[in-house]
C-alpha cells in the first residue's frame, strides 16, 4: 500500500493530499464518477478535495473520514495520507482536524463509505439474547410437556413439568 504512494511521488513532484489522491486515481484509471459512485461522495466534493479547496469541504472528523476512505479505495497508505492532510490543513490556516489517539478511540463509527469493511469481533449482547431465548424456549417446552421425563435430570425441572 505504501509502495503505491511512494512510487507515485517519485515519478512526479506531488505537493499535497489533493494532487496525491488525483495522481493515484488517474494511475488506476478511475474517473471521478467511478470514485463518486463507489464512495458516495459527490463529484464536486472530490474535485474540491483534489484541488485542495478546503473551504468547500467539511472539516474535522468528516474531512479525515473522507480522505481516509478515498485513500483506502485507492489502496494507498491511509496513515501517510492523513499525516499529509494534518500538516497541510494546519499550515493553510484552516481548523486542524481532530486527532485520534488510537485506532479504536473517538468517533470510530464515522465511516462515510457504504462499503466499509465489516468490523470483526465478538458481540456479547447477541450471545446474551440467544442464551435468554434458549432458556425461555426450554422452560416453555418443559411446561407444555414436550420434553420426555428421561431428559429432566434435576428434580426441580420435573417439578416444573407437573
Amino acid at each position: 500500500m505504501s509502495e503505491t504512494l511512494s512510487s507515485s511521488s517519485q515519478s512526479a513532484p506531488v505537493s499535497g493530499v489533493g494532487p496525491t489522491l488525483r495522481e493515484l486515481r488517474q494511475a488506476q484509471a478511475y474517473s471521478l464518477a467511478d470514485v463518486s459512485g463507489r464512495l458516495k461522495f459527490s463529484v464536486r466534493q472530490l474535485e474540491a478535495l483534489e484541488a485542495e479547496q478546503w473551504d468547500q469541504l467539511p472539516g474535522g472528523q468528516s474531512l479525515r473520514g473522507m480522505v481516509r476512505n478515498y485513500a483506502r479505495f485507492l489502496e494507498a497508505d491511509g496513515t501517510a495520507v492523513l499525516t499529509m492532510l494534518e500538516s497541510q490543513v494546519s499550515d493553510a490556516g484552516a481548523p486542524k482536524p481532530v486527532p485520534r489517539s488510537a485506532p479504536g478511540a473517538g468517533l470510530a463509527g464515522t465511516e462515510l463509505s457504504l462499503y466499509s469493511e465489516s468490523r470483526s469481533g465478538f458481540s456479547w449482547g447477541w450471545l446474551l439474547i440467544i442464551v435468554v431465548f434458549l432458556l425461555v424456549a426450554g422452560f416453555y417446552a418443559i411446561d407444555r410437556g414436550w420434553v420426555p421425563d428421561s431428559w429432566l435430570v434435576f428434580d426441580w425441572l420435573k417439578g416444573l413439568k407437573s
